[in-house]
């Protein structure tokens, strides 16, 4: 596999999706990336954007197994990790496996699970491991947590702190649909399709558990210039020091900056990262991990437009 297979492969998989997807070829591009990279993603967006239907395309896509988890107010670790349960004729305990010992897991509007039951799934994300009764339980690679929540509804909801949001990879703002989107999907309704049976609508898979593995092989190999080490490190450092912000980019916001536009750069079929590549994975990278003022939000700023002003601050490299 090399770059021109990246790309081809990453063309594949947008080609299939467009058969079920519509007008979310950015977000579903970024679900492509943060696979690759390693990472987990938090969809946000209100009810009915098919932020649930990109994340069963992707495991489609993929051949992995997907698992759904809809998240409420009285759901316990337990209900993710699982538990001990005393098996009487072996005189033994045994592990009863919970729903995160899966490749590809929804965790459905995080945020309305207690902060007890969201510390044990993000441990679980960051250590790729599940500890229990004081044995370790690896989690099967390739290992991904797509996590939803809703922008507008807030009660009987837990939101994220900075500390556990840190552990996404990617923010991803799923909008609703322009009108010739929300037309296009309107007409393929009306033609039959089911969003609930993706059989139907044709998908191939296009890669594998093992095809995953060596395509983050190859986007490690990437090249990537002094100059563009240099100019993610200044963007996080710029993020510090601005009056817009309590909280800048974190030491892990610029790693996982330069991870993922290696992989974004292999998918576009090129052997290195260019400043374009970093400006376009920088706002999915630090839209969550940033914490503006008082003041910016007054003054109408969102998490967006302030990424903007600290990119017009730091010279691009050429």
């Amino acid at each position: 596999m090399n770059p021109s297979d990246l790309r081809n492969l990453h063309l594949r998989l947008r080609q299939e999706a467009d058969k079920v997807l519509v007008g979310l070829s950015e977000p579903f591009e970024l679900l492509v990336v943060a696979l690759l990279t390693g990472g987990h993603v938090l969809l946000e967006g209100v009810p009915g954007t098919a932020k649930t239907l990109m994340a069963k395309t992707l495991a489609r896509l993929v051949q992995t197994q997907f698992t759904r988890i809809q998240f409420t107010p009285d759901m316990m670790p337990s209900d993710i990790l699982g538990t001990s349960v005393f098996d009487i004729n072996s005189g033994k305990f045994y592990l009863k496996r919970g729903p995160i010992f899966t490749n590809l897991l929804l965790a459905d509007e995080i945020n309305r699970a207690p902060a007890k039951t969201q510390s044990a799934l993000l441990e679980a994300m960051e250590e790729r491991q599940v500890n229990l009764d004081g044995t370790r339980y690896p989690l099967s690679a390739p290992f991904m947590v797509i996590a939803t929540q809703n922008p507008i509804e807030y009660e009987g909801t837990y939101p994220l702190p900075e500390a556990q949001l840190d552990r996404f990879l990617f923010k991803v703002l799923v909008p609703y649909s322009p009108l010739e989107d929300e037309l296009e999907i309107l007409r393929r309704y009306h033609r039959g399709f089911d969003a609930h049976d993706l059989d139907a609508a044709g998908l191939q898979p296009v890669l594998s558990a093992d095809g995953v593995a060596r395509a983050r092989e190859l986007a490690v190999q990437v090249v990537v210039e002094e100059g563009i080490l240099n100019y993610i490190a200044q963007i996080a450092a710029v993020s510090r020091r601005s009056t817009d912000l309590i909280l800048g980019a974190s030491p892990r916001a610029s790693t996982h900056v330069l991870l993922a536009s290696k992989v974004y750069a292999a998918l576009q079929g090129r052997d290195y990262v260019s400043p374009d590549d970093v400006k376009y994975i920088l706002f999915p990278v630090l839209r969550h991990r940033i914490v503006l003022k008082p003041e910016a939000e007054i003054e109408g700023l969102d998490a967006d437009a302030v990424i903007q002003r600290l990119l017009r601050q730091v010279e691009v490299p050429r």
